[in-house]
């Protein structure tokens, strides 16, 4: 079975020869592990996707994230100057913002003048574009995207190895880019003070994201990524969920999925009260559940819950185990995962949210031989191995 098939087995219900494979790497570990200068990284789509590229071979990973889509081929005349030194680079644009690049981490950017955010008592969400211009990606950090390129390096990965590898787009959820649009402190009260006018901007939102999801869905990918990182219990109750996320999610779940392309809702944190809210979205799986101490998911229970209904692409803690654990300890942590997740399939052995940066490369090379040697089915589970 090939990794695309194996993958496409795992998403859809079926029975695949192994447990599959495949993590989200940070921005920080795929820099150290691939030595490419950062702002290239960032800008450059053919230094993206040959580092993506040299990655999952690296790990033999069953799939390749293309987390950053839409790159400028222009951007470097756009480049006023670069301060090059060990921590990173400090690229000053012609506009005069700036952006420092670190070696193993997220790009810092300092406009030269501070972004206004429109007052959301009087947004009218038509004045919202017929689909987004850009990622919102962290801390106030746009990736923005270039209307003429904007699949370039999705079609990219997928002409170069998408007839053996599962390939992923991803989009954000609309929540993300409402807290981004208004700040979060406008943001939240105003879900409180004008609901209605809230729901107005998530739908606009939302039209938008269906428009951008179907175009990464033509692009021939086998599944797309819902980033939706901050829908977990630890910031939102699940009253919230249901009024403010889910609809939204949903919809736009569904028409990737109408296209037939596979969606999995990434959220962050604790998820383990509203996995069934989960699991109705009309998405074919959910990734990241978190264990503890990160969140409070186990997966037994979460396969016992939903593991019917939808592909698990979890669970490993990436901070406590793959960045600081012993080699040792890493084995026997993906090793009851993989026993806890093969019996009826539709589970893909991954971190539950990013590789972190500094983790040891040997950590995560480890996951695809225990994949081998206890994930296939009529492997015998071993004994307790200690693991909670």
């Amino acid at each position: 079975m090939t990794s695309k098939a194996r993958m496409a087995a795992a998403m859809s219900g079926g029975r695949p020869d192994r447990v599959p494979v495949m993590c989200q790497m940070s921005i920080g570990h795929m820099l150290r592990q691939t030595g490419t200068p950062p702002s290239r990284f960032w800008h450059s789509a053919g230094d993206f996707v040959e580092g993506l590229i040299a990655l999952r071979a690296l790990y033999r990973f069953d799939g390749i994230l293309v987390s950053l889509h839409g790159h400028a081929p222009d951007w470097e005349r756009r480049i006023a100057s670069v301060a090059r030194g060990p921590e990173g680079e400090r690229v000053r644009w012609t506009n005069g913002d700036e952006t420092f690049f670190p070696v193993d981490d997220l790009p810092v950017f300092r406009p030269a003048a501070p972004r206004a955010r429109p007052e959301f008592a009087r947004f009218d969400p038509v004045s919202l574009p017929p689909r987004p211009g850009y990622i919102p990606v962290s801390q106030g950090l746009r990736f923005e995207l270039d209307p003429a390129h904007l699949f370039d390096a999705v079609a990219a990965v997928v002409d170069r190895t998408g007839g053996d590898f599962s390939v992923h787009g991803e989009v954000t959820s609309p929540l993300d880019y409402f807290l981004d649009l208004f700040g979060f402190e406008q943001a939240l009260l105003g879900f409180v003070d004008d609901p209605g006018r809230a729901a107005a901007v998530l739908d606009r939102l939302t039209e938008g994201l269906v428009a951008l999801g179907e175009g990464l869905a033509a692009t021939g990918v086998d599944a797309i990524k819902i980033s939706s990182p901050y829908a977990g219990a630890g910031f939102l109750s699940t009253s919230f969920y249901r009024t403010f996320v889910l609809p939204y999610e949903s919809r736009l779940a569904r028409a990737i999925e109408a296209r037939n392309v596979r969606t999995y809702i990434h959220t962050c944190g604790d998820i383990h009260d509203r996995l069934e809210l989960m699991a109705g979205a009309g998405a074919s799986g959910i990734e990241c559940l978190d264990p503890p101490p990160l969140g409070r998911v186990e997966l037994a229970d979460a396969k016992r819950r939903v593991g019917d209904r939808l592909f698990i692409k979890g669970n490993i803690d990436p901070v406590h185990v793959l960045l600081a654990g012993e080699m040792e300890a890493v084995r026997a942590d993906a090793r009851r995962r993989v026993e806890t997740g093969r019996p009826g399939g539709r589970f893909i052995l991954s971190t539950a949210c990013s590789v972190a940066p500094l983790t040891p490369r040997g950590h995560v090379a480890l996951l695809a031989d225990v994949a081998e040697e206890f994930g296939r089915s009529g492997v015998e589970s071993g004994p307790d191995l200690g693991y909670k």
